[in-house]
């Protein structure tokens, strides 16, 4: 994230969350062809036909949330302008002229780290394998609430949050599971995905014609490896490397929490921005990153069993998701918490 937004990050006042970082080995390779490889072992759900499986009516819908990422060049201006104008992340002076006028500024520069990476993010092709994974399991381990069926709603890329509830409500899906995918809380990611489903319903007057619960947190499940939240602008990564080498720590794995998927910060800014010139700078003898989960069978195995808990418990959410922040002053936030409160 902080590589995107650059300078303009001083102009921001963020919602505090936890260190916006993946995981992922740091070789040259792996950062060409990430995109690639995660597009080449995405497999169908199950042995049926991929006809037969999408035509399948599911009874059960999974929304799994996230910021996104462009997934060529070209989508990079629009990926930007959603971002820098989404209130629920930012705080802007005039927003609504300033936010395009960063984007604008921000695209050539930000085009030029996704070409360094491959062209573009690789975060959708692996959320489609975590997703056909994670279905395949529930639909052998809760019959009584299958078919299930995954749907990726990213914030400021296609296939947008809006559009996959659109589709949920073509589908018919009677029981839509909100699954975010940063296993921290934070108003300013999960947050704000929950405010856009909220935004969309009641833009429309319309009641959603199936009933919703969300998975608004997870940093405990025992199948994902945990070391603890930190702030995200304290203390700043590249501060943290600095202060080790002074100590004379000169071999430094990093191991990223907060999201599950390579991305533009494990790709380019662990990657590269650290590992390689920062560590040089430095003089780091051996930096490395800890393998981001992607497509982890364990992985897949640590979502299926968050939803079938989830399901099993009847919950609309966590009791957690019901308080407000302290100092929250967002006005939507209370009326997406209660959204989903009294989901029954």
């Amino acid at each position: 994230m902080m590589s995107v937004l650059g300078r303009a990050s001083r102009l921001i006042q963020f919602a505090k969350c936890s260190n916006a970082i993946n995981l992922c080995v740091t070789t040259s390779l792996r950062r060409q062809s990430s995109s690639a490889t995660a597009a080449a072992f995405v497999q169908p759900a199950s042995t049926a036909t991929p006809e037969a499986v999408e035509n399948r009516k599911p009874k059960t819908g999974i929304l799994m949330m996230n910021m996104g990422g462009p997934e060529k060049l070209d989508d990079v201006h629009d990926f930007l302008l959603r971002l820098f104008s989404d209130t629920d992340l930012m705080k802007l002076p005039v927003q609504n002229r300033l936010g395009p006028f960063i984007a604008k500024r921000r695209t050539p520069k930000i085009q030029e780290q996704y070409s360094r990476i491959g062209g573009g993010s690789p975060i959708k092709a692996w959320t489609t394998m975590q997703g056909e994974g994670m279905v395949k399991l529930l639909d052998e381990m809760c019959p009584e609430t299958a078919p299930h069926k995954f749907y990726i709603g990213f914030r400021y890329v296609h296939p947008l949050t809006e559009e996959a509830i659109e589709e949920m409500e073509k589908d018919g899906v009677e029981r839509a599971v909100a699954f975010t995918q940063y296993p921290q809380y934070s108003c300013s990611t999960t947050g704000s995905s929950l405010n856009a489903i909220y935004r969309y319903y009641s833009s429309r007057a319309d009641r959603p014609k199936m009933r919703w619960s969300v998975i608004d947190r997870w940093p405990t499940h025992p199948l994902l490896v945990e070391v603890g939240p930190m702030p995200w602008l304290g203390p700043q990564t590249d501060d943290v490397i600095k202060g080790l080498c002074e100590r004379g720590k000169k071999n430094l794995l990093l191991v990223p929490i907060a999201f599950t998927s390579d991305h533009i910060e494990t790709l380019h800014e662990l990657d590269i921005e650290y590992s390689q010139v920062l560590g040089e700078e430095c003089g780091v003898e051996n930096i490395r990153r800890a393998e981001s989960l992607n497509g982890n069978p364990i992985f897949f195995q640590a979502l299926a069993d968050l939803v079938q808990t989830h399901l099993k418990s009847n919950e609309s959410c966590s009791r957690q998701l019901t308080l407000r922040c302290p100092l929250c002053t967002n006005p939507t936030c209370g009326k997406t918490k209660a959204f989903f409160a009294n989901q029954k």
